[in-house]
Parts: C-alpha cells; sequence; structure tokens
C-alpha cells in the first residue's frame, strides 16, 4: 500500500512496464513526491541503495494527464492500472485491489492540484529555444496548442524536432536494467507449512548495512535467503529462541520506515518492511505462530505481561517488568 514516508511523500513498490508493449513488468520503489512535481521509481527504496543512485524513470506531475483502472486494456495483468503522460502509457501493476484504488487516487489527485512553474527547467530551455529562433520578434511563427495534465501547452509547429527531441531526454530515463528485484514468490516447503513469505531489509549484524534477503515463515523457524531462488538460507531462527516481536522503538534513530524487531536470546533483528501494512502482518505472523507453538499457556504468559506493562507508566519500569519476565520465562523454558 502507499504509505507517507519522514518527508511527507507517497512511497510504495509498484510493478512497472518500462519497454513499452513489452509486457514484461519489474517491480520498483515509487516516490510520488508534489512538492518536487514529479514521480521518481528506483530500483529499491534508496535507504537500500548506495548514496546517489540515480533513479530508474521520472515523470513530471504536469505530463500526467489521467490515471486510471487497466484491467480491461490488460486482462492478463492482474490490479493493473495505466497512467497516460503526454504521448506515452505507463501500465503499472499494484499488489490488490485495494493498493490499485490508492494509487489511482492519490495520483489523480496530485496531478490535479499541479500547475506548470517557470521555474521548471524544461518550460526555461523550451522559452530559450523560442527566443534563439525569433531574435527581433520579426518571424512569424505559427503555433499548436495541446492540453497535457489540464494545462494549455502552446509549442511552435516548425519546431517538431525541438519536441522530439525533448520527449527523447524523458525516455532516457527509462533505461532498464537487467538486474531488478524479485517480486514476492512463496518457496515450495520441504517439510513444514509456510505461514508467510515475501521480502524485507535486514540490517547485519557486524558491518550494520541493509540488504534485502527473503524471508519465510514456518510453524517452528523463520528464516532469510538470498533470494527466493535460493535453497539454503542465510541463517534460521528457531521461535522458541524468540523472545518478542514489535515494532522497533528505534525507529527514529535509524531513520527507517516500516522497521520492526526480532529480540532473541542472542541477539535482536532490525527488519523493515516495504509498507506499514506488510510490517504488521509480518508481526502478526510471527507472534501467531509463537503463541501456536507455545501452547496457551505461554501465550497467557505473553498476555500478563502486556498487562504488567500497561500498569507501569514509565519507560524504566517497563524495561524492568520486561527484564523480570524474561528471566523467568527463560527458566521456565
Amino acid at each position: 500500500m502507499p504509505y507517507v514516508d519522514r518527508q511527507n511523500r507517497i512511497c510504495g513498490f509498484l510493478d512497472i512496464e518500462e519497454n513499452e508493449n513489452s509486457g514484461k513488468f519489474l517491480r520498483r520503489y515509487f516516490i510520488l513526491d508534489t512538492r518536487e512535481d514529479s514521480l521518481v521509481w528506483y530500483m529499491d527504496n534508496p535507504q537500500n541503495l548506495p548514496s546517489g543512485s540515480p533513479p530508474v524513470g521520472v515523470i513530471k506531475l504536469t505530463y500526467i494527464s489521467k490515471v486510471s483502472d487497466a484491467t480491461k486494456l490488460r486482462p492478463k495483468a492482474e490490479f493493473c492500472f495505466v497512467m497516460n503522460a503526454g504521448m506515452r502509457k505507463y501500465f503499472l501493476q499494484a499488489n490488490d485491489q485495494q493498493d490499485l484504488v490508492e494509487w489511482v487516487n492519490v495520483l489523480n489527485k496530485a496531478t490535479k492540484i499541479t500547475v506548470p512553474k517557470q521555474s521548471d527547467p524544461l518550460c526555461q530551455m523550451d522559452n530559450a529555444n523560442r527566443q534563439a529562433e525569433s531574435p527581433g520578434g520579426k518571424k512569424q511563427v505559427s503555433y499548436r496548442t495541446e492540453i497535457v495534465g489540464g494545462v494549455p501547452i502552446i509549442t511552435p509547429t516548425q519546431k517538431e524536432e525541438v519536441s522530439e527531441c525533448s520527449e527523447g531526454a524523458d525516455r532516457s530515463y527509462l533505461k532498464r536494467s537487467q538486474s531488478h528485484l524479485p517480486y514476492f514468490a512463496a518457496k515450495h516447503p520441504p517439510d513444514n507449512a509456510i505461514i508467510k513469505a515475501g521480502y524485507c531489509v535486514k540490517q547485519g549484524a557486524v558491518m550494520k548495512n541493509w540488504k534485502r534477503r527473503y524471508f519465510q515463515l514456518d510453524e517452528n523457524t523463520i528464516g532469510y535467503f538470498k533470494s527466493e531462488l535460493e535453497k539454503e538460507p542465510l541463517r534460521v531462527i528457531p521461535l522458541k529462541e524468540v523472545h518478542k516481536v514489535q515494532e522497533c522503538k528505534q525507529s527514529d534513530i535509524m531513520m527507517r520506515d516500516n522497521l520492526f524487531e526480532i529480540v532473541t536470546t542472542s541477539r535482536t533483528f532490525y527488519v523493515q518492511a516495504d509498507s506499514p501494512e506488510d510490517m504488521h502482518s509480518w508481526i502478526k505472523a510471527i507472534s501467531g505462530a509463537i503463541v501456536a507453538q507455545r501452547g496457551p499457556g505461554r501465550s497467557a504468559a505473553s498476555v500478563t505481561l502486556i498487562l504488567a506493562l500497561h500498569c507501569v507508566p514509565d519507560a524504566a519500569g517497563q524495561k524492568a517488568v520486561e527484564s523480570l519476565y524474561t528471566e523467568v520465562y527463560i527458566k521456565n523454558w
């Protein structure tokens, strides 16, 4: 689902058909920034890319005229919608129907309130070209008017080659990479039934860098792989070693959205989901698997801890209650 990040931008993952009429959709991280008048997409969340990594594609919001459902235009592409921008139609795939509706709404809303700015570099370049062609203002030039994004755009008919160059410059942003992030896919479970699987970003133990990993939760463990194509996990965490799973209290310090933590006896794993909904879904799934594994007695103990924390208002007191609970729990386990 699209969400608002710390910079008040609307963000989220979508699949886009970057090469027109190719039928191949690639997963990208989109940022809708109304202050910059742009829709930008990257290979991944820029937080997980090297500093200064360029976007894969950029579209000015002033060029987007309409965004609508495209299930009839692309019946084989599930949850597909189309974005009309100038002479090009961009087809995108959402994660589900609700995701599709929300993206269509936010994009249409953003384009309706956007007007061309005189500070736009493309406008300045176009004005400079017009002045250069007619230095004294004596040469008569015929113009044509087009409506782009609900705004009338006036261009000289004698300068078609300039327009084509400008369109080519816009399309130059859409350089396709041979490697792309794989979409969510379920692995065939070797023994235990898979409860939940998908990509998240995890912080490393030593270097503290962030890498995208494929996580897989079953009845007894949660493991992560380099990708969903790998057969052997990089690490497996037994659920019996997990003390708690919760939204990370240090997300502000780490400057990471949708961050949760898996606390075990030996280490705390910091994991970033792609959206708030995905984060809560992982927390709920892992917590549910732990409760199912340990039985009603221990789940009742967890409820006791929650009630105790609510009775203690200050952070120091809550930390003391958690420490006491953990000590007693490990002994009983």
